[in-house]
């Protein structure tokens, strides 16, 4: 892809994520405006919403794999998945907004092509916090993602009080003797 043409692209995907988070509306002219693209500009990179919406999902997925691989090989496994929990929780906030911009058969559509990739990146986190003896041993990938459902119930008028405080009682919660 052209440099322009990625330029174009990312900043169609940041601009549909930015209204994403803060509404869960997405129409495409709206997304075309705050990208600064025309509309046909938009859709030669997308050829219409629900496309957008699941590059947008698979864009986070993208970014918390990665994240997840890197905070693995960090030196401090706590401070790592702790790390990648607070991106985990910035991610929830995009998750809702595509959840309330799509349909139930649209959702199952754009969830399908990133299934497991969460846990493969959990895992990863969790492998190198056992191996340093910071993480109890019979904790697994799904535990730590069954425990993060909470992120979905809490408002966002108590978001920033709350959800630090609820990440921290889940660190501490996965080390020995807890």
């Amino acid at each position: 892809m052209r440099s322009d043409a990625e330029r174009n692209r990312t900043q169609i995907l940041d601009a549909a994520r930015a209204l994403l988070v803060d509404d869960g509306e997405l129409s495409l002219s709206k997304v075309a405006r705050a990208a600064g693209v025309g509309q046909g500009t938009l859709y030669r990179h997308f050829a219409d919403r629900e496309a957008l919406i699941g590059a947008v999902y698979t864009a986070e997925i993208d970014d918390l794999a990665l994240l997840a691989h890197q905070m693995a090989s960090g030196d401090d496994a706590v401070a790592g998945l702790r790390s990648w929990l607070a991106r985990l929780a910035d991610y929830a906030i995009v998750k809702r907004g595509v959840m309330t911009a799509v349909s139930t058969s649209t959702w199952t559509d754009v969830s399908a092509g990133t299934r497991g990739r969460l846990g493969v990146a959990v895992t990863e986190l969790l492998d190198a916090g056992q191996d340093a003896g910071a993480f109890r041993e019979d904790v697994d990938a799904r535990d730590v993602i069954l425990m993060t459902w909470f992120l979905t119930q809490v408002t966002r008028d108590e978001w920033d009080q709350r959800v630090p405080r609820l990440l921290d009682v889940l660190v501490d919660g996965l080390r020995p003797g807890s």
